[in-house]
């Protein structure tokens, strides 16, 4: 490159370049590019700079800005160089400006005319470098002024130019949906384009709208079906393939549209299932392309209504991901199970060993994905297992973010799934011992709460058993060292509202070792006035029980000590106890009753019980309270809002507004909210512990945050930040919304390309089977445990098929095995339950003549959106269904679907089979078969390919 010059740039550019790769450190770097700033500040300075040296200035520039150092003083000299006239030095202007400034720079309103002017070009070069800069540099105040010429090059000849017009589009609607929600149907159209880069980028801005609102797309379902189909066929050009993979991230993001379009609809998910069948067929699993490819329609079929076919190739897709020797493919695996054990949690069973060796892998990543995998599969049988598992794995990490994940996932299922009472606390012992001040505070309350209340519903004696063993759990427990905070302030509010409760331990003993954590935590105030606490309600119950308790001369040192402590709240809680020591036993049942942790505490906010006073000191002359709406002048008070007790300072400097900023709640608001505490006018959210959403994310608004209501709070809206700069850390801002997938494409194991055939099926199990022989002990052990409990029950159905039928447990194998059953399932009118068994001959049908994409621009009105799907999806229920044609490759039949009603279905399957079992299994398997293949797809590109 140096020989040949570098393509018109000079040697010094090429020495820049060099010197910057041959750094040994970020220290060498950093004084290159000091150094080189130096030079091109002065250089810049001088009027006399030639064109073409000008732009080898600002690329050196760009060098500089991206490696994280100021060249603000060049950017002027960019936006000027977008003024050129020539092709190249514009190009180079754009591109600097799009990487120096954004939206809300100073610079954007010089950038803008020239925008306009550009759009309007004759090149169309020219067009696509200003549609580019737009996408990045439009903010939501500029839109309007670029708005109109975007939207006419969408008709533009030049193919670029419409793509890059329907970016900018797609751009504009990201950063405001307003500005742009009346040229929805744009998208609409372009969805037609000739050009399958066009439509590509179409799909990208309808995915977004279908997220937001999927039933106004449910009409272009067939649509995107037989786009899928005739990528998946292989009919857009040789240039569109990656790796031998038809268009891969085009037939990507159509899967992801379709998942969204077909969730809970069984009429729309019919559609999906001959061309998901196809893509599973053809599969290739031998790139990483190909794998991307087959995830994604596992991932689709997880979210569109059940069918039995597609979740059996999904889950043989799985399992070659799980055998697989790449750690990527195997997470990719695990994922996919996760997914597909939330439709039919058997298929987590055929998987058990590959699962357990992942869980056992050194990859951390892996694991981690592992452990969510059993966090979703647990249930009472293998709680245990798990949650000792996950207690292991948090013992050995070091990251306290997840660490806490794990302690908040160990606490959520112990308190679902606890199969004892002595269970649940031991466990919490171990959460709480080995993850410290990680777990959120809540969890120890809700501990308290739960040992307080109890688990027995009107059982004395459950709940008695259950504090006496944490009772007995947290005596042991005070011997270890380095207990954290949080846990030791459950073990004294445990030890003093139980510890004497039982009668197995002295008053005596509990109070010494009270003492003995107050003394030896002298710095942690919160745990030492627990422990006085704790000393002091078994003084009180002892005391109102009629027994005399000794005073432990380390109590009184204790006591003597805290007497004097700075912490006014130690010496309150002190004070306490001398003075409940001196009352006689009605006295001390009335301050502190026993038992008294479960009941409610009413708080009067309206202090109702001063009406006495106040009404006396009005007699006496004093003066009326003035609320505070009503005040002129009075200095707000109340406003100020103390958050740490213990942190105030009368030092310390106050940032609240001099005036009460105007409600803008309605005037109606009750005069009674001013007599509120002022802890209650801004209202805080409480702290929540990790728990795992099962469901899809959807894009939400946000909503509005109430604390802006009230109190009086400084507004910085507008206010021009003075400190740092903002356009070199964090003002860089995302130019799309897809994420880019950084997958390095090559040949992967060889166990990964056969075509889906039930004989493929046979040959797995019969080399499993093989496999669970030569396990070892520890594993078919610890498999028993998480997923044993279902494999020994079908052992059991199987059984129970050759010898008696009556049992209990045969009983509860076929209410398990009828149980998992699609969760929106829609009772259709009665016809005569087909044989499933029988599978009839497609019936054939003819094609439709008109091409479904040029129905399109039609569904732009409201009228003309229904033909498009009926031409299709209109079935035939008197015909036989075809349940094995969903994979044939004869395009040109349709198969009909009859679906019986569930009333008659039941009837009729309950005489066949050998057993009550297969009566069932047979209802459940009709129950999930909602297939309607599309018939033969027009060709979408045939002015391309001819």
């Amino acid at each position: 490159m140096g020989s040949q010059g570098g393509w018109g740039q000079s040697k010094e550019f090429l020495d820049l370049v060099k010197s910057i790769g041959e750094a040994r450190s970020k220290a060498e770097e950093d004084r290159i590019i000091v150094r080189e700033l130096e030079y091109l500040k002065r250089r810049l300075a001088d009027p006399d700079v030639p064109r073409r040296k000008m732009k080898e200035l600002l690329l050196r520039l760009v060098y500089a800005e991206m490696l994280g150092h100021d060249a603000s003083f060049g950017h002027i000299h960019a936006v000027k160089m977008t003024h050129d006239e020539s092709l190249p030095l514009k190009r180079t202007g754009y591109l600097a400006v799009a990487l120096f400034i954004d939206e809300r720079h100073d610079l954007v309103i010089l950038v803008v005319n020239t925008i306009q002017k550009d759009l309007r070009s004759d090149n169309y070069l020219v067009v696509c470098a200003a549609l580019t800069a737009a996408s990045r540099l439009i903010g939501e105040e500029a839109i309007p002024a670029v708005l109109p010429q975007v939207v006419d090059l969408l008709a533009h000849p030049k193919e670029a130019v419409r793509k890059k017009a329907v970016m900018a589009l797609h751009r504009f609607y990201q950063r405001s949906p307003s500005s742009v929600s009346h040229l929805v149907s744009n998208f609409r159209k372009k969805l037609c384009d000739n050009d399958p880069g066009v439509m590509g980028a179409t799909l990208c801005p309808l995915y977004d709208l279908v997220l937001e609102d999927p039933n106004a797309y449910k009409d272009l379902v067939v649509s995107f079906v037989n786009i899928l189909k005739q990528v998946a066929e292989r009919r857009l050009p040789t240039s569109y393939d990656y790796h031998q993979m038809p268009a891969p991230f085009i037939q990507i993001k159509l899967l992801k549209i379709l998942a969204v379009l077909g969730s809970g609809d069984k009429q729309a998910s019919g559609h999906m299932y001959t061309v998901l069948g196809d893509i599973f067929r053809k599969g290739d699993s031998a790139s990483n392309i190909g794998n991307a490819i087959l995830y994604e329609c596992i991932c689709c079929i997880s979210c569109i209504f059940p069918n039995s076919k597609m979740l059996d190739a999904a889950a043989e897709t799985t399992s070659k991901f799980l055998k697989s020797d790449s750690h990527n493919l195997k997470y990719m695996g695990i994922d996919a199970l996760g997914r597909l054990i939330k439709i039919n949690p058997d298929i987590a069973e055929e998987h058990q060993l590959a699962v357990i060796d992942c869980l056992e892998d050194p990859d951390d990543t892996l694991k981690r994905k592992t452990f969510e995998l059993l966090y979703k599969m647990t249930k009472s049988t293998n709680i245990e297992v798990i949650v000792d598992r996950m207690i292991e794995y948090m013992i050995s990490i070091t990251d306290h973010h997840y660490k806490a994940e794990i302690a908040s996932r160990c606490v959520e299922l112990a308190e679902q799934f606890a199969p004892s009472n002595q269970w649940f606390i031991q466990t919490m012992n171990k959460v709480f011992e080995h993850a410290g001040d990680l777990v959120n505070i809540r969890v120890a309350h809700n501990l308290m709460r739960l040992i307080a209340e109890g688990f027995g519903e009107e059982d004395e004696g459950a709940d008695s058993q259950l504090r006496s063993s944490a009772v007995d759990s947290y005596l042991r427990i005070l011997g270890e060292p380095k207990l954290p905070s949080s846990f030791l302030q459950i073990i004294c509010w445990v030890l003093g509202e139980y510890g004497t409760s039982d009668g197995k331990h002295p008053a005596s003993y509990i109070i010494g070792k009270l003492c003995d954590v107050a003394e030896a935590h002298p710095t942690d105030d919160t745990v030492r006035g627990y422990a006085v606490s704790a000393i002091l309600k078994i003084f009180a119950f002892e005391i109102a029980v009629g027994r005399k308790t000794a005073m432990l001369p380390e109590f009184q040192s204790l006591v003597d000590e805290l007497s004097a402590s700075h912490s006014t709240d130690l010496q309150q809680r002190a004070y306490e106890v001398q003075a409940l020591l001196g009352l006689d036993k009605q006295a001390v049942g009335s301050v502190m009753p026993l038992d008294a942790s479960c009941e409610d505490i009413e708080v009067d906010r309206n202090l109702s019980f001063l009406n006495s006073y106040v009404q006396q000191a009005l007699e006496n002359g004093a003066a009326p309270y003035i609320p505070e709406s009503e005040r002129s002048g009075a200095v707000s008070v109340g406003n100020y809002r103390v958050q740490d007790q213990h942190d105030t300072s009368a030092h310390a400097l106050r940032f609240e507004a001099y005036e009460l900023p105007k409600p803008s709640v309605p005037t109606a608001t009750s005069q009674a909210s001013v007599y509120l505490p002022t802890t209650d006018l801004v209202p805080v959210p409480e702290p929540s512990y990790y728990k795992e959403d099962h469901q899809i994310g959807r894009s939400q608004p946000s909503g509005s945050a109430p604390s802006g209501e009230f109190g009086a709070k400084l507004r910085l809206d507008g206010v021009q930040k003075k400190w740092g700069r903002e356009s070199y850390t964090s003002s860089s801002t995302p130019s799309s919304s897809t994420s880019s997938q950084q997958a390095a494409n090559g040949a992967s194991n060889s166990d990964g390309g056969a075509p889906i055939s039930s004989q493929a099926r046979e040959s797995s199990y019969g080399s499993k089977k093989q496999q669970a022989t030569e396990v070892s002990a520890e594993k078919q052990r610890l498999a028993a445990s998480l997923f044993g409990s279902a494999a020994k029950a079908d052992r059991k159905a199987h059984a129970g098929r050759r010898a008696t039928k009556e049992s209990s447990s045969t009983e509860k194998v076929t209410a398990a095995n009828a149980a998992p059953q699609p969760a929106k399932e829609q009772v259709v009118p009665a016809v005569p339950p087909p044989d499933l068994m029988d599978l009839g001959e497609p019936v054939p049908s003819s094609a439709p003549s008109a091409d479904p994409f040029s129905q399109l621009d039609g569904l732009l009105g409201p009228a003309s959106a229904s033909p498009v799907v009926s031409a299709t999806s209109a079935p035939s229920a008197s015909n036989t269904p075809d349940l094995m044609s969903i994979f044939s490759d004869d395009t040109g039949t349709t198969s009909g679907s009859a679906e019986p009603a569930v009333g008659a279905q039941k009837g009729a399957t309950a005489k066949k089979g050998h057993s009550l079992q297969d009566a069932l299994q047979k209802d459940a398997t009709a129950r999930q078969v909602g297939v309607t293949p599309t018939g033969n797809n027009p060709n979408l590109f045939k002015d391309l390919l001819g």
